[in-house]
């Protein structure tokens, strides 16, 4: 997948902030967050994250609150985390993060997306060892503080690299800290100790190796992606795409 295909990622996002598919994506991981350790940001960590990360995407706030407020409701279908792997088009390895009330309807969808694109399903476990999950932090950094001090501090957190790049469309810098997926917890306290400011933090998978692919495949991949990416069941997919 690498870095671009990140980048790419998260301007479709930005995009789709402005219209109402992407909400309901959101406030599932905030309904999940909220069902599994409160309904207190403040003594609720994930949760705290869960609506940074739908602040940072112009979610507005009543929808976060009725994202929450779903998880008190005994009527609601419990909300689930599971994640699907399989082989999309010209061989390209895929995994694919799901949010959802209902697995059966879920597998299925994405079984067929897989399936119309000339792929095959693939069971659980197949792929995971090609991919590597990190830990994915986008930060602002504090005045007077630069991203070489920042390091130092954050080294035994379990920091294993800080990555600022501009974004020449909007003029503006995105400063990413990586570490390892068990470190999420350790990395986000040293952030939030060092008062900076997490704009958006999540669990990322980066493939171990990559391949390339011609144009002519390029664009039959990414209408495949962008089919399973529209599934509002979907939360985020990875691929080992160069």
């Amino acid at each position: 997948m690498g870095r671009a295909f990140e980048y790419r990622k998260a301007a479709k996002m930005k995009r789709w902030g402005h219209m109402s598919r992407v909400f309901p994506k959101l406030g599932k991981l905030i309904t999940i967050a909220a069902k599994e350790g409160g309904p207190d940001p403040d003594m609720n960590p994930k949760l705290r994250q869960a609506i940074q990360n739908a602040k940072a995407e112009n979610m507005p706030k009543d929808n976060i609150d009725a994202a929450i407020k779903r998880a008190s409701d005994k009527n609601m279908a419990d909300m689930v985390e599971v994640t699907y792997e399989g082989k999309g088009p010209f061989g390209i390895q895929c995994m694919v993060e799901c949010a959802t009330d209902n697995t059966t309807r879920t597998v299925a969808n994405v079984k067929s997306y897989f399936n119309k694109s000339g792929g095959s399903f693939l069971p659980m476990g197949s792929l995971e060892f090609m991919f590597t999950r990190k830990a994915v932090f986008e930060i602002e950094l504090p005045e007077g503080m630069n991203k070489d001090d920042l390091e130092l501090e954050l080294i035994d957190a379990g920091l294993e690299e800080i990555v600022s790049e501009t974004d020449e469309e909007e003029g503006t810098t995105i400063t990413t800290a990586y570490a390892a997926w068990t470190d999420y917890g350790t990395m986000h306290d040293a952030l939030e100790n060092l008062k900076v400011n997490i704009v958006k933090a999540n669990l990322q998978r980066f493939p171990n190796a990559t391949v390339s692919f011609t144009e002519e495949q390029m664009a039959e991949i990414e209408k495949f992606i962008d089919k399973i990416e529209e599934d509002e069941d979907v939360q985020a997919i990875y691929t080992n795409m160069e």
